[in-house]
């Protein structure tokens, strides 16, 4: 069985940008979409987004592939302190083909250790994703 596992490598060049976009200075909610490259057996970049709510989010995740995404948001505690925690999301939808569902199954745990990321979270459906989930996620973290 666990020969059937693919882990994918994460891309050198992602891994690069993971680590600015770690360490980014600016203080607007910014997002990295990443995918599967089946023929490489590689996470790679898809796309980056600065200034990205949420929901604007949701709209560039596709509804029947599934992504990983790091995103970067701009949180303000119930005690008014404002912090930029990094989430992993990791976007599985319903109806996706099992092979796909497999490859990033296998691989999540490897991009969310390269990326040193502690808030994992996944979605089963796009529609998911919006600011109020979101808060409620995070909201189990001091």
């Amino acid at each position: 069985m666990s020969d059937s596992l693919v882990v994918c490598e994460v891309d050198p060049e992602l891994k690069e940008q993971l680590r600015k976009f770690r360490f980014r200075k600016e203080t607007n909610n910014a997002a990295i979409i990443m995918k599967v490259d089946k023929d490489r057996q590689m996470v790679v970049l898809e796309e980056e987004f600065q200034n990205i709510s949420p929901e604007e989010l949701r709209l560039e995740l596709p509804e029947r592939q599934p992504r990983f995404v790091v995103y970067s948001y701009k949180y303000v505690h119930a005690d008014g302190r404002v912090s930029y925690p990094l989430c992993f999301i990791f976007s599985s939808p319903v109806g996706c083909k099992p092979e796909q569902q497999m490859m990033y199954a296998g691989s999540k745990n490897r991009l969310v250790q390269t990326a040193e990321l502690t808030k994992v979270f996944e979605i089963r459906t796009t529609e998911d994703l919006t600011e109020a989930w979101l808060q409620e996620k995070l909201s189990f973290f001091r």
